[in-house]
């Protein structure tokens, strides 16, 4: 199959997902009462949201500067940050992608390796993956009551949870430390590649394995730790502020740690292939909004709406702005991409 007809597959089948996660979100939804729960909102907390994204977006951004500290000094931050949003742009429409394009664009604005970058996306990713499921188990332990909808006696699990969320730490203490060795135990496996294109598959392997350095490196370690929990912990409050723009949520006494309870759920939604996690975002929250916190269907779903859609428009609205700003072309990014 070609490659193009491959990527036309795969939209459709992730448009076909994201329609069938919002058609579960939607069903049964009175829409007059979700419209007028849409106008009775207290924006002035959603504005909030806005620098609330976007720093968390720039924090992000000044990790990928540690991880990539070994390959050019004085990375820019703000082509970094570029780069960032432009990915998200493109997730929004097509997911995965970004995860290709941001490689691509600040391999094009700082002239470094795009298989490098690539390289330390892949470890940002996974140090993203073990913190959340940290953070999780943590919240867990402490608050073991959010999951008494599914579990009589949650307080039994707190060891589980405690645990959980040790050997979570654990596993990032040696990603960070050992990743590159753990990498290059993989370099087995280029035996499997076609002797004719082994040495360009070597090259590429070399600088791949080469994005994994700097999280290796032991003077990177509290920074890159430090900044993957401010990026947590504004996805987080990113998630709490919208609950005062709900009086019924208000009154409902969320905490910061239901807050992250949906954060999680949220980031398992972006896991799944729908573009922009459109569909998958709306149920996973607004299953959780109504069955761990006893939240109403139209104003779970009216949250999923609000929060959602003002990331989608932020991520997009920026990453158009630094597209144009750089005079980069979609053609262009497009044909990298299908290089990468």
């Amino acid at each position: 199959m070609a490659p193009r007809t491959k990527t036309l597959l795969r939209s459709v089948l992730s448009f076909l997902l994201a329609g069938i996660f919002l058609y579960v979100a939607f069903r049964g939804t009175d829409i007059d009462e979700l419209m007028d729960s849409l106008k009775n909102v207290r924006y002035i907390w959603i504005i909030l949201l806005i620098p609330v994204g976007l720093l968390s977006h720039f924090a992000r951004a000044y990790r990928w500067k540690f991880l990539l500290g070994h390959v050019k000094e004085n990375l820019s931050i703000r082509n970094l940050f570029a780069a960032v949003m432009i990915g998200y742009m493109v997730n929004n429409a097509l997911p995965r992608v970004g995860e290709i394009v941001r490689p691509y664009v600040v391999g094009r604005l700082e002239g470094i390796s795009k298989s490098t970058a690539l390289g330390s996306v892949v470890v940002e990713r996974i140090i993203d993956l073990v913190a959340v499921a940290a953070i999780f188990c943590l919240v867990l332990f402490f608050s073991p009551g959010i999951l008494s909808a599914f579990v009589e006696d949650a307080e039994t699990l707190r060891p589980v949870f405690l645990a959980g969320s040790l050997a979570s730490v654990l596993l990032l203490i040696i990603l960070l430390l050992k990743s590159e060795s753990l990498i290059r135990s993989g370099k087995v496996l280029l035996r499997l590649a076609p002797a004719r294109s082994r040495d360009r598959v070597q090259s590429l392997f070399e600088s791949f394995v080469s994005g994994f350095r700097a999280a290796s490196m032991k003077q990177h370690f509290g920074k890159i730790a430090l900044t993957s929990a401010v990026i947590w912990g504004l996805y987080a409050l990113g998630l709490y502020l919208p609950f005062f723009a709900y009086p019924e949520i208000a009154e409902a006494g969320l905490g910061f740690d239901a807050a992250i309870v949906l954060l999680t759920l949220s980031s398992m939604a972006f896991v799944l292939p729908a573009p922009g996690a459109f569909g998958t975002y709306h149920t996973f929250l607004k299953f959780a909004l109504i069955r761990l916190f006893g939240i109403n269907e139209v104003t779970a779903l009216s949250y999923t709406i609000v929060t959602h859609e003002l990331n989608v428009l932020i991520t997009t609205l920026t990453g158009a702005y630094f597209l144009v700003k750089d005079h980069l072309k979609v053609s262009e990014i497009a044909r990298g991409t299908e290089a990468g």
